[in-house]
């Protein structure tokens, strides 16, 4: 029987040398795939937003949109480390409130969760660490601050970066996402960090990489940053297929008598 990974685990590996893996995932199928496939962490991410819900954005994102993402994937994965990526306004609530919403997604099934900022959230993260809630950080482009750092962009200094990167470690986050800095940057960073730093956008030198399951299978094929790689071409080959079922449907063609009772 397959057994949970362990940021024990992802730690040893990443001491070891051997890059870490992260996909997203929302869903029973995405789960299983990423699951079977041997990926190390599932991210429950906000990327729901834009990837499920059709939006033009992250921010409508809500607690309870992930906490109902978070315990289907925690259902229906047995290997994969999960991490519940906590969205905007459930941990702007005063530490309290943002605990409490934390360990909700901890009881949802997430292994841990995933918050956005650098200084201004390392004492949420010391909080959540000392109440045994694992914590990844997220620096670099975040989404939830779209409005306020006018669109995708670097949105810190590179000295500031490892200056929240390190305050991050200190104050207990076991691994940190690093979203479109310069390759340099983040060599830098994962050099002087004492945790994983997982890549979007940041490079060949992070601990690990993490992509979004609907972009890397080609879904979009209009969304196409910089930074990914499809590994297949799905936006192609299912509409080819459902083309191919409506023109057989119309003619006539299926069912055939193999498909009759």
């Amino acid at each position: 029987m397959a057994r949970r990974t362990t940021i024990r685990d992802l730690h040893k590996s990443a001491q070891e040398g051997r890059k870490l893996s992260m996909v997203t995932a929302y869903d029973a199928f995405s789960a299983r795939l990423v699951d079977e496939a041997g990926i190390d962490m599932a991210l429950v991410g906000d990327s729901l937003g834009t990837t499920v819900q059709g939006r033009d954005n992250t921010l409508a994102v809500t607690l309870e949109h992930t906490l109902y993402h978070t315990e289907i994937v925690a259902r229906c994965t047995r290997r994969a480390f999960v991490v519940a990526d906590m969205p905007l306004g459930s941990y702007q609530c005063g530490e309290n409130a943002a605990v409490a919403n934390c360990i909700a997604c901890i009881k949802a099934g997430a292994q841990g969760v995933k918050l956005e900022g650098g200084a201004r959230v390392t004492r949420l993260v010391q909080r959540l660490t000392e109440a045994g809630v694992p914590v990844m950080g997220h620096l670099g482009f975040t989404p939830q601050s779209i409005h306020a750092t006018s669109g995708p962009r670097l949105n810190k200094a590179a000295e500031t970066l490892l200056a929240d990167a390190r305050a991050l470690a200190a104050a207990g986050a076991f691994a940190l996402v690093l979203e479109m800095v310069p390759a340099a940057v983040a060599r830098e960073i994962t050099a002087a960090c004492p945790v994983p730093t997982i890549g979007i956008g940041a490079g060949p030198h992070c601990a690990g990489q993490v992509l979004v399951f609907f972009d890397m299978l080609g879904y979009s094929p209009e969304f196409s940053p910089k930074f990914l790689k499809r590994y297949m071409q799905f936006h192609e080959q299912a509409l080819a297929a459902l083309n191919q079922y409506r023109s057989e449907v119309e003619a006539g063609k299926f069912p055939g008598e193999e498909h009759s009772y």
